[in-house]
Formats: C-alpha cells, structure tokens, sequence
C-alpha cells in the first residue's frame, strides 16, 4: 500500500500542529514553571480601609481571640465505577462478594438506616466487596422503582463516600438492573 502525499495546507496543518506539542516531561516543567511566577507575581489583596471608630465606647484592651476555625477535613472522591476486570471476576463467582443487603418492602427511611448500617457493619468486619439489592420496583402509583433511583444518590453523600470506594451495577446472576455491587473502603 502506498503512501498519499499531503497537500499543501495538509502539510501546513501538520507542521502547526507538531510545533504545539512537547513531549510529556517538558509540558509537565513548562505548566509548572508558567504558573509559578503568575502565582508569585499576583497583587496581594489591599487591607480593607479603616473606619474610624466612636470615641465614646473605648474598648478596655486587646480582644480575646476566638475559638480556632476548625479545619476542613478533605472530603473523599465521589465512588467511581469498579472496573470491568473486577466486575467479571464477581459474576463468574472468582472474586467473593462478603456480603448482601435487600431493601425490598422498605420505606426510604428504612432503607437508608439500614444501608448505612449495614456498610458500616461491614466494613469494621473487613469486608471488600458487597452487594446492596433495591429491586426494579413494582410500576405502581406511578413510581417506578423508588429506592432504586435513591439508593445510588444516596452513596454519593458524604457519610457513605466515607465507606465505599465505587458501585457498580451488578450481573444478571446477581440480580442486574436491580442490585450494585459496592466496594469498600479499608477500616482504619
């Protein structure tokens, strides 16, 4: 098979585009060494402007301080999907799930103390990975599916992305479109 030649402004377009790019090392270098200097160089921000205070009212001294502020623990990622290795492995029955919840016939309430519960349970047990059943829903009064909609934003909120590491839709053999596999963040 032989080879085209580039026309012209193909080759021209070639050329701008292979003068853009640097290799990996050297953009890394270059972006740190861009942002630097603006970071250094960025006017620091003006002290607010003093208003004169009454005399009236002197203050008897210097003010007490207030209690630290407390520092803001960084909050853990959002879960992530498992990955397509692991969860073949869990449907082909290689990989152990360590435990199952089904939520079937509770109330939201109920269902959310009690996978909460549950994955806490599980964790200080050691267990890496479980499966949460939700069921498709019954298609009554309209609803369709409730907990199952509710249950992944649920494992989005802070006090269970402090659990899990990501979630997953489990395989048919494990109930599909009606359970998640879910994996667990290491006790400490």
């Amino acid at each position: 098979m032989t080879r085209r030649r580039l026309s012209d402004d193909e080759r021209a377009l070639w050329q701008g585009v292979t003068r853009s790019i640097a290799p990996l090392r050297d953009a890394r270098r270059r972006k740190r060494a861009e942002t630097e200097p603006v970071a250094a160089t960025a006017p620091k921000p003006s002290p607010p402007a003093k208003q004169a205070k009454p005399k009236s009212n002197p203050s008897p001294g210097p003010k007490p301080a207030g209690p630290a502020a407390p520092r803001a623990t960084p909050s853990p990622p959002p879960p992530a999907p498992l990955g397509r290795r692991v969860r073949q492995r869990i449907a082909r029955g290689t990989l152990a799930i360590d435990g199952r919840l089904d939520l079937h016939g509770m109330t939201q309430a109920e269902a959310h103390a009690a996978l909460l519960g549950f994955l806490r349970r599980s964790q200080a047990a050691g267990a890496r990975i479980v499966l949460v059943i939700t069921g498709k829903g019954s298609g009554r009064d309209g609803e369709r599916g409730v907990l199952k909609r509710q249950v992944p934003q649920w494992l989005r909120l802070p006090e269970f992305r402090a659990l899990i590491v990501g979630t997953e839709p489990a395989g048919i053999g494990h109930g599909g479109e009606g359970a998640l596999y879910v994996s667990l963040r290491k006790a400490r």
